[in-house]
Protein backbone atom coordinates (compact mmCIF):
# COMPACT_ATOMS: atom_id res chain seq x y z
CA UNK A 1 0.00 0.00 0.00
CA UNK A 2 1.57 3.87 -0.87
CA UNK A 3 0.43 6.95 -1.34
CA UNK A 4 1.32 10.18 -3.68
CA UNK A 5 2.54 13.71 -2.08
CA UNK A 6 4.22 16.33 -4.00
CA UNK A 7 6.28 18.63 -1.68
CA UNK A 8 9.02 21.43 -1.38
CA UNK A 9 11.85 19.51 0.37
CA UNK A 10 14.68 22.18 2.22
CA UNK A 11 17.28 21.35 4.42
CA UNK A 12 19.91 23.64 5.22
CA UNK A 13 23.81 23.39 6.84
CA UNK A 14 26.73 25.17 7.49
CA UNK A 15 29.90 24.89 5.63
CA UNK A 16 32.52 27.58 6.90
CA UNK A 17 34.70 27.41 3.53
CA UNK A 18 31.57 29.34 1.97
CA UNK A 19 31.94 32.70 4.29
CA UNK A 20 32.24 35.96 2.72
CA UNK A 21 31.79 39.49 3.51
CA UNK A 22 28.47 40.89 3.06
CA UNK A 23 29.24 44.19 2.25
CA UNK A 24 28.16 46.02 5.76
CA UNK A 25 24.61 44.11 5.09
CA UNK A 26 24.12 44.88 1.54
CA UNK A 27 24.13 41.27 0.71
CA UNK A 28 22.24 39.15 2.42
CA UNK A 29 22.46 35.66 0.17
CA UNK A 30 23.90 34.02 -2.79
CA UNK A 31 21.45 32.25 -4.85
CA UNK A 32 23.24 29.69 -7.27
CA UNK A 33 21.45 27.28 -9.79
CA UNK A 34 24.38 24.53 -9.68
CA UNK A 35 23.74 21.77 -6.67
CA UNK A 36 26.96 20.36 -7.68
CA UNK A 37 28.92 23.45 -6.91
CA UNK A 38 28.82 23.04 -3.03
CA UNK A 39 28.94 20.08 -0.94
CA UNK A 40 25.56 19.00 0.02
CA UNK A 41 24.63 15.85 2.64
CA UNK A 42 23.66 12.16 0.90
CA UNK A 43 19.62 13.17 1.67
CA UNK A 44 17.50 10.07 0.86
CA UNK A 45 14.09 9.06 1.68
CA UNK A 46 13.89 6.10 3.15
CA UNK A 47 10.16 4.71 2.74
CA UNK A 48 10.20 6.19 -1.13
CA UNK A 49 9.14 4.03 -4.30
CA UNK A 50 8.96 6.66 -6.66
CA UNK A 51 10.20 9.99 -7.74
CA UNK A 52 10.75 12.84 -9.86
CA UNK A 53 11.98 16.15 -10.11
CA UNK A 54 10.09 18.86 -11.62
CA UNK A 55 12.48 20.47 -14.54
CA UNK A 56 9.18 22.90 -16.22
CA UNK A 57 10.02 25.25 -17.31
CA UNK A 58 13.61 25.33 -15.27
CA UNK A 59 14.61 22.82 -12.65
CA UNK A 60 12.54 23.89 -9.61
CA UNK A 61 15.65 24.42 -6.98
CA UNK A 62 17.54 26.82 -5.46
CA UNK A 63 20.87 27.06 -3.51
CA UNK A 64 21.67 30.04 -1.18
CA UNK A 65 24.62 30.69 0.01
CA UNK A 66 24.25 33.46 2.90
CA UNK A 67 27.00 35.58 4.97
CA UNK A 68 28.03 33.42 7.48
CA UNK A 69 28.34 29.98 5.55
CA UNK A 70 24.79 28.78 6.10
CA UNK A 71 23.48 26.85 2.93
CA UNK A 72 20.20 26.72 2.07
CA UNK A 73 18.71 23.94 -0.57
CA UNK A 74 15.09 24.03 -1.84
CA UNK A 75 13.68 21.72 -4.23
CA UNK A 76 10.11 20.47 -5.39
CA UNK A 77 10.00 16.78 -6.23
CA UNK A 78 7.25 14.49 -6.25
CA UNK A 79 7.08 11.30 -4.43
CA UNK A 80 5.02 7.96 -3.97
CA UNK A 81 5.98 6.14 -0.34
CA UNK A 82 5.12 3.11 1.27
CA UNK A 83 2.52 3.36 3.82
CA UNK A 84 1.25 -0.07 6.18
CA UNK A 85 -2.33 0.20 6.40
CA UNK A 86 -4.72 -1.87 8.57
CA UNK A 87 -7.87 -2.30 7.23
CA UNK A 88 -9.44 -4.31 9.20
CA UNK A 89 -12.13 -1.20 10.06
CA UNK A 90 -12.38 0.04 6.82
CA UNK A 91 -13.97 1.62 5.92
CA UNK A 92 -14.08 3.44 10.00
CA UNK A 93 -10.47 2.94 9.97
CA UNK A 94 -7.61 5.62 10.66
CA UNK A 95 -4.12 4.78 8.95
CA UNK A 96 -0.54 6.56 10.15
CA UNK A 97 1.77 6.93 7.46
CA UNK A 98 5.53 8.26 7.74
CA UNK A 99 7.24 10.28 5.28
CA UNK A 100 11.32 9.78 6.43
CA UNK A 101 14.49 11.54 5.84
CA UNK A 102 17.63 10.04 6.67
CA UNK A 103 21.29 9.84 5.13
CA UNK A 104 22.58 7.40 3.48
CA UNK A 105 26.32 7.15 4.03
CA UNK A 106 27.21 9.41 6.66
CA UNK A 107 26.31 7.97 10.06
CA UNK A 108 25.76 10.19 13.17
CA UNK A 109 29.36 10.91 13.66
CA UNK A 110 29.18 13.06 10.84
CA UNK A 111 25.93 13.80 10.26
CA UNK A 112 23.15 14.48 12.49
CA UNK A 113 19.42 15.68 10.98
CA UNK A 114 17.16 18.30 13.00
CA UNK A 115 14.08 19.93 12.51
CA UNK A 116 14.36 23.72 12.17
CA UNK A 117 11.61 25.67 14.75
CA UNK A 118 9.31 26.92 14.37
CA UNK A 119 6.92 24.90 12.31
CA UNK A 120 8.96 22.28 10.77
CA UNK A 121 6.12 21.04 8.71
CA UNK A 122 3.43 23.00 6.86
CA UNK A 123 0.91 22.18 5.24
CA UNK A 124 -1.23 23.83 2.35
CA UNK A 125 -4.37 25.55 4.06
CA UNK A 126 -6.91 24.22 1.06
CA UNK A 127 -5.11 20.74 1.14
CA UNK A 128 -7.59 18.38 -0.82
CA UNK A 129 -6.95 14.66 -0.24
CA UNK A 130 -8.59 12.07 -2.17
CA UNK A 131 -10.54 8.80 -1.56
CA UNK A 132 -12.85 10.53 1.11
CA UNK A 133 -9.85 11.03 3.51
CA UNK A 134 -8.95 13.95 6.05
CA UNK A 135 -5.89 14.83 7.40
CA UNK A 136 -6.66 14.23 11.35
CA UNK A 137 -2.92 15.06 12.67
CA UNK A 138 0.82 15.62 11.85
CA UNK A 139 3.70 15.17 13.91
CA UNK A 140 7.68 15.56 13.79
CA UNK A 141 9.91 12.68 14.83
CA UNK A 142 13.23 11.42 14.83
CA UNK A 143 13.48 8.03 13.65
CA UNK A 144 17.58 7.08 13.87
CA UNK A 145 18.05 3.48 12.41
CA UNK A 146 20.80 1.71 13.69
CA UNK A 147 22.32 -1.06 11.23
CA UNK A 148 25.45 -3.29 10.74
CA UNK A 149 27.55 -0.55 9.45
CA UNK A 150 26.71 2.01 12.45
CA UNK A 151 23.95 4.20 13.21
CA UNK A 152 22.33 7.12 11.02
CA UNK A 153 20.09 10.07 11.26
CA UNK A 154 16.75 9.79 10.44
CA UNK A 155 14.06 12.36 10.88
CA UNK A 156 10.14 11.19 10.30
CA UNK A 157 7.30 13.37 9.39
CA UNK A 158 3.97 11.66 11.06
CA UNK A 159 0.87 11.83 8.93
CA UNK A 160 -2.62 10.26 10.95
CA UNK A 161 -5.58 9.78 7.67
CA UNK A 162 -8.63 9.27 8.80
CA UNK A 163 -11.73 8.65 5.95
CA UNK A 164 -14.73 10.56 5.84
CA UNK A 165 -17.65 8.19 7.30
CA UNK A 166 -20.22 10.19 4.74
CA UNK A 167 -18.65 9.22 1.63
CA UNK A 168 -18.82 5.83 2.33
CA UNK A 169 -22.31 6.11 3.65
CA UNK A 170 -23.29 8.19 0.82
CA UNK A 171 -21.72 5.91 -1.80
CA UNK A 172 -21.76 2.12 -0.25
CA UNK A 173 -24.56 1.51 2.89
CA UNK A 174 -26.96 3.57 1.71
CA UNK A 175 -27.29 2.14 -1.96
CA UNK A 176 -26.53 -1.51 -0.61
CA UNK A 177 -29.67 -0.99 1.88
CA UNK A 178 -31.67 0.32 -0.80
CA UNK A 179 -30.92 -2.89 -2.74
CA UNK A 180 -32.05 -4.99 0.51
CA UNK A 181 -35.27 -3.25 0.79
CA UNK A 182 -36.14 -3.80 -3.17
CA UNK A 183 -35.59 -7.35 -2.27
CA UNK A 184 -37.98 -7.40 0.32
CA UNK A 185 -40.50 -6.45 -2.23
CA UNK A 186 -41.12 -9.92 -3.75
CA UNK A 187 -43.03 -10.52 -0.19
CA UNK A 188 -45.58 -8.17 -1.20
CA UNK A 189 -46.10 -10.12 -4.58
CA UNK A 190 -48.49 -12.98 -5.14
CA UNK A 191 -46.83 -16.10 -4.82
CA UNK A 192 -48.37 -17.11 -8.07
CA UNK A 193 -46.42 -14.26 -10.26
CA UNK A 194 -43.43 -16.70 -10.53
CA UNK A 195 -41.55 -14.55 -13.19
CA UNK A 196 -41.92 -11.09 -11.32
CA UNK A 197 -40.34 -12.36 -7.77
CA UNK A 198 -37.23 -14.52 -9.14
CA UNK A 199 -36.41 -12.02 -11.70
CA UNK A 200 -36.54 -9.36 -8.78
CA UNK A 201 -34.44 -11.61 -6.28
CA UNK A 202 -32.13 -12.48 -9.28
CA UNK A 203 -31.76 -8.68 -10.14
CA UNK A 204 -31.11 -7.81 -6.65
CA UNK A 205 -28.49 -10.64 -6.07
CA UNK A 206 -27.07 -9.31 -9.10
CA UNK A 207 -26.74 -6.03 -8.02
CA UNK A 208 -25.25 -6.55 -4.68
CA UNK A 209 -22.60 -8.71 -6.24
CA UNK A 210 -21.68 -6.55 -8.92
CA UNK A 211 -21.66 -3.68 -6.03
CA UNK A 212 -19.42 -6.11 -3.78
CA UNK A 213 -16.47 -6.48 -7.18
CA UNK A 214 -16.51 -2.38 -7.55
CA UNK A 215 -15.72 -2.23 -3.61
CA UNK A 216 -13.17 -5.04 -3.56
CA UNK A 217 -11.66 -3.78 -6.97
CA UNK A 218 -10.72 -1.05 -5.15
CA UNK A 219 -8.74 -2.02 -2.14
CA UNK A 220 -5.63 -4.08 -2.05
CA UNK A 221 -6.28 -7.80 -1.65
CA UNK A 222 -5.63 -8.88 2.21
CA UNK A 223 -5.67 -12.24 4.08
CA UNK A 224 -8.34 -10.75 7.14
CA UNK A 225 -12.10 -10.07 7.39
CA UNK A 226 -12.80 -6.00 6.75
CA UNK A 227 -15.57 -4.04 8.16
CA UNK A 228 -17.18 -3.54 4.40
CA UNK A 229 -16.83 -6.96 4.00
CA UNK A 230 -18.87 -8.46 7.24
CA UNK A 231 -21.41 -5.53 5.29
CA UNK A 232 -21.38 -6.55 2.21
CA UNK A 233 -21.84 -10.28 3.40
CA UNK A 234 -24.94 -9.32 5.48
CA UNK A 235 -27.06 -7.91 2.39
CA UNK A 236 -25.70 -10.22 0.00
CA UNK A 237 -27.19 -12.93 2.93
CA UNK A 238 -30.56 -11.24 2.91
CA UNK A 239 -30.41 -10.75 -0.76
CA UNK A 240 -30.00 -14.94 -1.22
CA UNK A 241 -32.33 -15.44 1.81
CA UNK A 242 -35.27 -13.67 -0.25
CA UNK A 243 -34.72 -15.91 -2.93
CA UNK A 244 -34.85 -18.65 -0.77
CA UNK A 245 -37.98 -17.54 0.69
CA UNK A 246 -39.74 -17.42 -2.55
CA UNK A 247 -38.83 -21.40 -3.16
CA UNK A 248 -39.85 -22.02 -0.07
CA UNK A 249 -43.06 -20.58 -0.43
CA UNK A 250 -43.41 -22.11 -3.99
CA UNK A 251 -43.23 -25.76 -2.44
CA UNK A 252 -45.62 -24.80 -0.11
CA UNK A 253 -47.91 -23.25 -2.54
CA UNK A 254 -47.93 -26.61 -4.32
CA UNK A 255 -48.23 -28.91 -0.76
CA UNK A 256 -51.66 -26.21 -0.26
CA UNK A 257 -52.85 -27.04 -4.02
CA UNK A 258 -52.76 -31.14 -3.36
CA UNK A 259 -54.01 -30.21 0.29
CA UNK A 260 -57.39 -28.59 -1.62
CA UNK A 261 -57.56 -31.34 -3.48
CA UNK A 262 -57.40 -34.10 -1.20
CA UNK A 263 -59.86 -31.99 0.79
CA UNK A 264 -62.16 -32.14 -2.22
CA UNK A 265 -61.89 -35.55 -2.85
CA UNK A 266 -62.53 -36.38 0.61
CA UNK A 267 -65.45 -34.17 0.53
CA UNK A 268 -66.92 -35.94 -2.54
CA UNK A 269 -66.46 -39.30 -1.21
CA UNK A 270 -68.67 -38.38 1.94
CA UNK A 271 -71.39 -37.39 -0.35
CA UNK A 272 -71.36 -40.28 -2.21
CA UNK A 273 -71.49 -42.31 0.44
CA UNK A 274 -74.24 -40.59 1.40
CA UNK A 275 -75.89 -40.91 -1.41
CA UNK A 276 -74.92 -44.71 -1.02
CA UNK A 277 -76.44 -45.14 1.91
CA UNK A 278 -79.87 -43.37 1.23
CA UNK A 279 -80.26 -45.62 -1.95
CA UNK A 280 -79.88 -48.60 0.19
CA UNK A 281 -81.95 -47.58 2.69
CA UNK A 282 -84.82 -46.94 -0.13
CA UNK A 283 -83.93 -50.33 -2.18
CA UNK A 284 -83.02 -52.57 0.59
CA UNK A 285 -85.39 -55.07 -0.77
CA UNK A 286 -83.98 -55.43 -4.53
CA UNK A 287 -80.09 -56.15 -3.89
CA UNK A 288 -77.81 -55.06 -6.93
CA UNK A 289 -75.20 -57.76 -8.89
CA UNK A 290 -72.79 -54.39 -8.25
CA UNK A 291 -73.19 -54.43 -4.92
CA UNK A 292 -69.45 -54.26 -2.41
CA UNK A 293 -69.36 -55.68 1.05
CA UNK A 294 -67.90 -53.19 3.59
CA UNK A 295 -67.70 -56.06 6.41
CA UNK A 296 -63.64 -56.31 6.78
CA UNK A 297 -63.41 -52.55 7.40
CA UNK A 298 -66.68 -52.42 9.34
CA UNK A 299 -67.07 -56.13 11.43
CA UNK A 300 -70.51 -54.74 13.06
CA UNK A 301 -72.09 -53.28 10.27
CA UNK A 302 -73.56 -55.58 7.27
CA UNK A 303 -74.29 -52.86 4.93
CA UNK A 304 -74.12 -53.78 1.02
CA UNK A 305 -73.53 -50.22 -0.82
CA UNK A 306 -73.98 -50.06 -4.41
CA UNK A 307 -70.11 -48.13 -6.11
CA UNK A 308 -71.97 -46.82 -8.89
CA UNK A 309 -69.61 -43.83 -9.82
CA UNK A 310 -72.27 -40.43 -10.71
CA UNK A 311 -70.01 -39.58 -14.10
CA UNK A 312 -66.38 -40.58 -15.71
CA UNK A 313 -64.96 -37.66 -14.54
CA UNK A 314 -65.85 -38.57 -11.24
CA UNK A 315 -64.36 -42.13 -11.67
CA UNK A 316 -61.31 -40.85 -12.84
CA UNK A 317 -60.93 -38.42 -9.79
CA UNK A 318 -61.87 -40.90 -7.68
CA UNK A 319 -59.27 -43.15 -8.85
CA UNK A 320 -56.32 -40.81 -8.94
CA UNK A 321 -57.88 -40.00 -5.34
CA UNK A 322 -56.23 -40.76 -1.63
CA UNK A 323 -57.44 -44.07 -1.31
CA UNK A 324 -55.54 -47.37 -0.86
CA UNK A 325 -54.49 -49.04 -4.33
CA UNK A 326 -54.58 -52.53 -4.93
CA UNK A 327 -51.46 -54.76 -5.15
CA UNK A 328 -51.21 -57.77 -7.35
CA UNK A 329 -54.91 -57.94 -7.11
CA UNK A 330 -55.48 -57.71 -3.71
CA UNK A 331 -56.66 -54.83 -1.65
CA UNK A 332 -54.25 -52.70 0.64
CA UNK A 333 -56.58 -53.31 3.66
CA UNK A 334 -57.12 -57.19 3.32
CA UNK A 335 -60.57 -56.84 1.79
CA UNK A 336 -61.13 -59.32 -0.80
CA UNK A 337 -63.85 -57.92 -3.03
CA UNK A 338 -64.21 -53.77 -1.84
CA UNK A 339 -62.09 -50.56 -1.71
CA UNK A 340 -62.25 -48.58 1.03
CA UNK A 341 -63.04 -44.71 1.16
CA UNK A 342 -61.42 -42.13 3.07
CA UNK A 343 -64.97 -40.89 4.20
CA UNK A 344 -64.86 -44.26 6.12
CA UNK A 345 -62.01 -43.86 7.37
CA UNK A 346 -62.64 -40.74 8.89
CA UNK A 347 -65.50 -42.18 10.47
CA UNK A 348 -63.95 -45.48 11.73
CA UNK A 349 -63.03 -46.29 15.61
CA UNK A 350 -60.87 -49.49 14.02
CA UNK A 351 -57.75 -47.89 14.82
CA UNK A 352 -55.69 -49.98 12.61
CA UNK A 353 -57.57 -49.19 9.95
CA UNK A 354 -57.31 -45.74 10.10
CA UNK A 355 -53.73 -45.55 10.72
CA UNK A 356 -53.28 -47.68 7.59
CA UNK A 357 -55.14 -45.12 5.26
CA UNK A 358 -52.68 -42.47 3.36
CA UNK A 359 -52.55 -38.95 4.85
CA UNK A 360 -51.83 -35.39 3.46
CA UNK A 361 -48.09 -34.52 4.03
CA UNK A 362 -49.64 -31.18 5.52
CA UNK A 363 -52.25 -32.76 7.51
CA UNK A 364 -51.07 -35.72 9.09
CA UNK A 365 -54.77 -36.41 9.95
CA UNK A 366 -57.30 -35.53 7.35
CA UNK A 367 -59.17 -32.26 8.42
CA UNK A 368 -61.72 -30.03 6.11
CA UNK A 369 -60.56 -26.62 7.90
CA UNK A 370 -57.34 -26.68 6.54
CA UNK A 371 -55.80 -23.23 6.16
CA UNK A 372 -53.12 -22.50 3.56
CA UNK A 373 -49.29 -22.06 4.65
CA UNK A 374 -47.91 -20.26 1.77
CA UNK A 375 -49.44 -16.86 2.32
CA UNK A 376 -48.25 -17.48 6.31
CA UNK A 377 -44.63 -17.57 5.03
CA UNK A 378 -44.80 -14.61 2.87
CA UNK A 379 -46.51 -12.65 6.22
CA UNK A 380 -44.26 -14.12 8.88
CA UNK A 381 -40.70 -13.00 6.16
CA UNK A 382 -42.47 -9.37 6.21
CA UNK A 383 -41.95 -9.04 9.96
CA UNK A 384 -38.49 -10.96 10.26
CA UNK A 385 -36.76 -9.96 7.46
CA UNK A 386 -36.70 -6.17 8.61
CA UNK A 387 -36.42 -6.98 12.25
CA UNK A 388 -33.80 -9.72 11.96
CA UNK A 389 -31.76 -6.96 9.74
CA UNK A 390 -32.10 -3.86 11.95
CA UNK A 391 -31.05 -5.95 14.74
CA UNK A 392 -27.79 -7.05 12.93
CA UNK A 393 -27.44 -3.36 11.66
CA UNK A 394 -27.14 -2.17 15.65
CA UNK A 395 -24.90 -4.68 16.29
CA UNK A 396 -22.77 -3.80 13.34
CA UNK A 397 -22.62 0.26 14.01
CA UNK A 398 -21.94 -0.40 17.74
CA UNK A 399 -19.02 -2.45 17.08
CA UNK A 400 -17.63 -1.03 14.52
CA UNK A 401 -18.09 2.26 16.02
CA UNK A 402 -16.51 1.53 19.18
CA UNK A 403 -13.39 -0.32 17.59
CA UNK A 404 -12.96 2.75 15.89
CA UNK A 405 -12.70 5.52 18.09
CA UNK A 406 -10.38 3.16 20.29
CA UNK A 407 -8.15 2.66 17.52
CA UNK A 408 -8.35 6.08 17.00
CA UNK A 409 -7.30 6.71 20.71
CA UNK A 410 -4.48 4.64 20.60
CA UNK A 411 -3.13 5.94 17.64
CA UNK A 412 -3.12 9.76 19.18
CA UNK A 413 -1.35 8.30 22.33
CA UNK A 414 0.96 6.16 20.35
Amino acid sequence: MEFSVQITFRQQWNDNRLEFNDQKGKIKYLTMTERSKVWMPDTFFRNEKDGKFHNIIQPNLYVRVYPNGDVLYSIRVSLTLSCPMDLELFPLDTQTCHLKVASYGWTTKDLVYSWKPPDPVQFVANLFLPGGFELARVNDASCDVKTATGEYSCLSVVMQFKRQLSYFVVTIYIPTFMIVCVSWMSFWLDHKSAPARVSLTITTLLAMSTTTSSINSSLPPVAYTKAIDVWSNICVSFVFLALLEYALVNYAARADARAVELRRSYQKQLEQLERESLYKQQFAAKPSNRETSFNNCFPDSSVQIDLEPESEDDFEMMKRGPYPRKQDGRPELGSRKGKLFFAQLLNNTNKKIRESGVRSVLAPRPNFSYRPGAKKIDVLARILFPATFAGLNVFYWSYYLSMAEYASSSNSTG
